[in-house]
């Protein structure tokens, strides 16, 4: 058995723990540069609002009824989303983080010894009382059906936080109610094809051969396939090392000069590196557009990328940011007012199988390894970028997203702690 954890309206439920002043009113969370809802509450939900809104459609929803607005702050979500990971490693053998606010937990020795429903309401409650993050649980023989219980728990206060899928009654009523659409793994393409064929629902799909789902379908659909008839096989643990890794942004302002596309691309290129090593990866390629505002008419439009393979595949943020930097000079065009930058890693394998060349310039690889190491572990422990590449340079520039709405980290900076008026 497996228990799906999904934390409630994560964003939104995190900065109401440091804003109690909020309960029961209506919050959404902004994405990067303040653009689009990312995040919101039942309550804001109820007010008409949807996420993914540009929050410009909204405003007068938002002025109207007093919506409280926030920016995103992953440094807060991520701290507060380790804390809730830390009580679920104490409370199982066994826990996968699959985002920021889900986490699979393997329930195979707990069953034998507890009653399921009991115990994972106590998890939930525990989880509140620690972090006042509340949270949704599915209890299901295979990860997909622990997904679709987590929503069942989030949608139905009777459930009160957890949803138990454990037999077959349950099971066959599940699928018959889901939306198929909600269905994990299944995404817009698939939908409209197994509408088609006449599947309208989870439990039609269920009931159909395996030659049947095979001869319309490709591996990943006969997996769901097989997690919907009760049979785990989807290795989450795979999923979770990503085959790119990409850090993009939208700039808080246009810009026109290479120096400050260089410090963006840069950025980008460092975190896109640390990403690599959190899952630890490597990268062979590395590839750098430019977008200008394709919103003002009035100025010229240019769109462009490049990509430069690296001689072997590292994970070593300086090789990276120079490959980055050399795409970004071969593609760049004076007199263009650019809005957004990415940069995307590709060829992504497991770290531990890395193919030497023995035309490699760089003749002291097991050292910067150690650096990367050690700077990792100083910004893990002082904070994001409090050792960085000069190029870098991530203070005050105009490139960096708007966050006019951001809340404090109280959690992982000394100089935005949390302070109480008594």
């Amino acid at each position: 058995m497996y228990a799906l954890v999904d934390c409630n309206s994560f964003f939104c439920s995190v900065e109401k723990v440091f804003h109690p002043g909020l309960k029961y009113k209506p919050v959404c969370v902004l994405s990067s540069n303040d653009g689009c809802i990312v995040a919101l509450t039942p309550e804001a939900k109820a007010l008409g609002i949807h996420r993914g809104e540009p929050i410009f459609k909204v405003r007068d929803i938002v002025k109207q009824h007093n919506v409280v607005i926030f920016s995103t702050n992953m440094y807060l979500y991520a701290a507060m989303s380790k804390r809730v990971t830390n009580i679920l490693r104490k409370s199982f053998n066994y826990v996968e983080n699959y985002s920021i606010d889900e986490s699979f937990c393997c329930l195979d020795v707990y069953e034998k010894y507890y009653d399921l429903g009991d115990f994972m309401r106590k998890i939930a409650e525990k989880i509140r009382l620690y972090t006042d993050i509340p949270v949704s649980i599915g209890v299901a023989p295979t990860k997909t059906l622990a997904k679709m219980g987590s929503k069942f728990a989030k949608n139905y206060k009777g459930y009160r936080s957890v949803c138990l899928i454990d037999n077959e009654e349950k099971r066959r009523k599940a699928l018959s109610i889901f939306d198929l659409g909600d269905v994990w793994g299944i995404g817009r393409n698939t939908l409209a094809k197994l509408n088609s064929l006449g599947v309208d629902n989870p439990l039609q799909l269920a009931d159909k051969s395996e030659s049947w789902v095979k001869h319309y379908f490709t591996a990943p659909m006969y997996h769901t396939w097989l997690e919907l008839n009760g049979k785990p096989c989807i290795d989450t643990t795979e999923m979770l090392q990503n085959k790119s890794v990409t850090t993009s942004r939208s700039f808080g302002e246009m810009i026109t000069t290479i120096d400050l596309l260089k410090a963006s691309v840069a950025t980008f290129a460092s975190s896109c590196a640390n990403k690599l090593r959190a899952q630890h990866s490597v990268a062979g390629k590395v590839t750098v557009y430019l977008l200008s505002n394709r919103f003002r008419n009035d100025l010229d439009q240019y769109s462009n990328a490049a990509t430069k393979p690296l001689l072997v595949k590292t994970s070593d943020s300086i090789e990276i940011t120079q490959a980055a930097i050399d795409a970004l000079t071969d593609i760049f065009k004076p007199g263009i007012y650019y809005k957004k930058a990415g940069v995307i890693l590709t060829d992504v394998t497991d770290a531990s199988g890395i193919d030497l060349d023995l035309f490699d310039p760089i003749k002291n690889r097991q050292e910067r390894y150690n650096l990367m190491t050690t700077i990792d572990s100083l910004n893990h422990r002082f904070g994001i970028k409090t050792v960085q590449l000069g190029v870098e340079d991530t203070q005050g520039e105009s490139w960096l997203p708007k966050c006019e709405h951001r809340s404090g980290n109280y959690l992982t900076d000394m100089d935005e702690i949390l302070t109480i008026k008594i």
